[in-house]
């Protein structure tokens, strides 16, 4: 998952210092796109195409990370970390069940509106609002998981915010820095804008074009932004989906940046004219079991021999060569809460062949092993990956049938629960443990005590919840996290929901990956993202 930011005077830390003490108390050719000296076009290149440009239509990062530079938050994130800094709003506090932020005054939405705190009320009613005539009925899951908190939002003024929130809710202010609560003008709301095609926001770029036969998308740099930059004229996104291609495309300057990088475009652009830049990143790459719909997954022994049966060490040196690390839980060890006692299973196909025969299953069974075609940050290589756990799987006696699917397609079909096992991951989109446990895990409805699923189409249910998994002490664990402001009681609460997880197996937690990223070396200033950005805002051109 998750993002938008720019280093617009995010020194000044006011609101993030506001937000720690009061816890205790977020087509065409390539070549013609070519920009050079100053000012000129950054091109950006990617693997698969934005399915829309609506922030509130998606759970998807290729989307943010084009919306991201049209759009802002009230919150945002430091450029290459995860501190809250200043954004929309200048400053910020949660105290209790009470978050106040005072917003800036200086800034403007691209169709030439003043921002003010009734923007945000729009933005908000439009996402959860059904009572609103403007409700957008379409909304993603972001809605529900990081406003279902929220009383009441008021504004005392044109320039203050308070939520009144029905709860303590430690991850509230970081919730408010996800890409899916960029703020979007009232009067394009309330005037019917089509945002699926169109963006007006009030950040360094606005919005040009999309070409939807190619997925190109094009940015011009916006003269009245209220912050650092832009420092290039303008933004194309190209969708490349090749990762070879991508490769060449930066070596022969075709390209400026490009992401989605396997080891393999790794080494092409190293031996070529790029610059890689590399750093451990806040994501998880895992196999969900379909608990629910696929009746061999309901045995936690069948499970626990999926993790036996996988050998994920040799899977991170060998198809992420080096770019991973073996997962033993959700979270990496960047994130608060991290168990440190838990290591992933290790690979043991004997341990694995006998708990499928003590489940009943020992002549193995056959199921269909879900996969995306084009490579995300998490899975530089999704289909070779697939291919070698099939392998693994292949020893002791489970038949995976892969499926793979285009990366739209994939998250519509998965989303319905119609995947048997199937490869996801996940970027954070706050750098808090409660948006990989919560947003992941726990299935945001009550549960039957005796059984540990819970059915698809359930109203209400998370469907990023793709196991379906539903263990009420995992549950209660999380919950308690998610209402507590004193960090240590937190970190606790994490780590045992962390030891739930690794006992009961709804996935085979793969890697943690690093977010490895290529630049020309006509590029400066470029930061390698953790959450928010990319941050093309600071980016400068030789």
């Amino acid at each position: 998952m998750a993002r938008d930011l720019d280093r617009r005077s995010f020194l000044k830390s006011a609101g993030a210092a506001a937000a720690t003490t009061t816890m205790t108390a977020s087509a065409g050719c390539i070549g013609d796109l070519v920009g050079g000296g100053s000012g000129g076009t950054l091109v950006y290149g990617r693997g698969a195409a934005s399915e829309t440009l609506d922030p509130q239509a998606t759970t998807s990062g290729e989307v943010a990370k084009v919306t991201n530079q049209v759009y802002d938050a009230l919150i945002g994130f430091e450029p290459g970390g995860s501190a809250l800094v200043e954004s929309l709003a200048t400053d910020f506090e949660l105290n209790g069940t009470t978050a106040t932020l005072q917003l800036r005054e200086d800034a403007t939405f691209h169709n030439g509106d003043d921002f003010t705190a009734d923007d945000f009320i729009a933005t908000y009613r439009r996402f959860l609002d059904e009572n609103y005539e403007y409700f957008f009925e379409e909304g993603s899951i972001y809605g529900p998981y990081l406003l279902g908190s929220v009383n009441e939002v008021t504004a005392p003024d044109d320039y203050t915010v308070e939520f009144d929130i029905s709860k303590q809710y430690a991850p509230f202010l970081a919730n408010l820095a996800a890409f899916a609560l960029v703020v979007l003008p009232k009067s394009e709301i309330e005037a019917g804008t089509d945002f699926s095609s169109n963006m007006v926001g009030t950040s360094a770029f606005e919005f040009e074009s999309l070409d939807e036969g190619s997925g190109t998308i094009r940015l011009s740099g916006y003269g009245d932004y209220y912050g650092d930059g832009p420092n290039v004229d303008e933004v194309v996104f190209e969708v490349v989906g090749e990762n070879s291609t991508r490769g060449s495309s930066l070596n022969a300057g075709e390209l400026d940046i490009i992401d989605g990088l396997d080891p393999q475009t790794i080494t092409q652009v190293e031996d070529g004219e790029g610059e890689i830049h590399r750093t451990a990143g806040m994501n998880v790459g895992y196999l969900a079991m379909n608990i629910a719909e696929f009746e061999p997954f309901q045995d936690k022994k069948v499970r626990k021999a999926m993790n036996y049966a996988i050998d994920t060490e040799e899977l991170a040196s060998s198809v992420y060569e080096g770019i991973a690390v073996p997962a033993s839980q959700p979270i990496p060890d960047s994130i608060m809460g991290y168990n440190e006692e838990l290591d992933p299973y290790p690979h043991d196909p004997e341990q694995a062949q006998t708990l499928l025969e003590e489940a009943g299953y020992g002549d193995g069974f056959e199921f269909e092993l879900a996969t995306f075609q084009n490579p995300r940050a998490y899975n530089p290589s999704p289909v070779q990956a697939a291919e070698t756990v099939r392998s693994y799987l292949g020893e002791v006696g489970i038949t995976a049938n892969i499926e793979q699917k285009t990366w739209e397609t994939y998250l519509t079909y998965t989303g319905e629960g119609s995947h048997d096992a199937c490869f996801l991951g996940w970027m954070t989109d706050n750098g808090d443990p409660d948006n990989f446990y919560y947003a992941l895990l726990h299935p945001q409805v009550e549960s039957s005590s005796d059984q540990d699923y819970v059915e698809w189409g359930t109203e209400g249910m998370n469907t990023s919840n793709r196991a379906a998994w539903a263990n009420n002490e995992f549950m209660g664990l999380v919950e308690q996290g998610q209402t507590t402001y004193d960090e240590g009681e937190r970190e606790s609460l994490y780590q045992e929901a962390g030891s739930v997880f690794h006992e009961e197996c709804p996935w085979v937690p793969l890697v943690h990956t690093e977010e490895v990223r290529a630049t020309g070396t006509n590029v400066s200033n470029y930061v390698v993202e953790l959450i928010g950005g990319p941050f093309l805002n600071q980016v400068e051109l030789e």
